[in-house]
């Protein structure tokens, strides 16, 4: 079987149960479950290893899917190391925005003078600040963190008014 090797990072620990792979570390624990027909995780020395599953009719699926894995591990610790961040920043020109959570929504009021406030779901265990006009989206999973901001843009698309004209919204400021 030919296999990948990703490096645990001084801080993580990481353990293996059945297909899934846990890790944990200064912020918290992440799980990442894998597929066991195309692929094999165990963790020796520093290392994680992923082999791969020496069948002809999924060997191609197996290779980009141990690649796959490989990356979202090292992502997976870097988040339950330092944590992942997306800065967003409140634009508008005819009518000022606020923003509000409760739970796992993210309410926003006042869009382009709307009196129905405009709602979007926060991913797993994120958090959001705001300050004035900078969001700041904070979590351990990157793909949590990435889907959250996805769904506030997505919640502020401007419909049916020209948007060259109308710029009013939430945009990406740093990732």
């Amino acid at each position: 079987m030919s296999y990948m090797q990703v490096k645990i990072l001084e801080g993580v620990s990481a353990k293996v149960e059945g297909s899934q792979v846990e890790l944990s570390g200064k912020n918290g624990k992440s799980k990442r479950r894998f597929n066991p027909n195309l692929i094999h995780a165990e963790v020796k020395g520093g290392m994680i290893e992923i082999s791969i599953k020496e069948n002809k009719k999924v060997m191609d699926a197996a290779g980009m899917a141990a690649k796959a894995f490989a990356k979202q591990i090292s992502c997976d610790m870097e988040g339950v190391l330092n944590g992942h961040e997306v800065k967003m920043e409140i634009v508008y020109a005819h009518f000022p925005m606020t923003i509000e959570t409760s739970g796992n929504k993210v309410i926003i009021k006042n869009m382009l003078g709307e009196r129905a406030p405009r709602t979007a779901k926060l991913m797993g265990d994120t958090k959001l600040t705001v300050n004035g006009k900078e969001i700041k989206i904070m979590g351990i999973s990157l793909d949590d963190v990435a889907q959250s901001a996805a769904n506030i843009r997505k919640a502020c698309k401007v419909r049916k008014i020209d948007e060259r004209i109308f710029q009013d919204g939430i945009y990406y400021s740093e990732k």
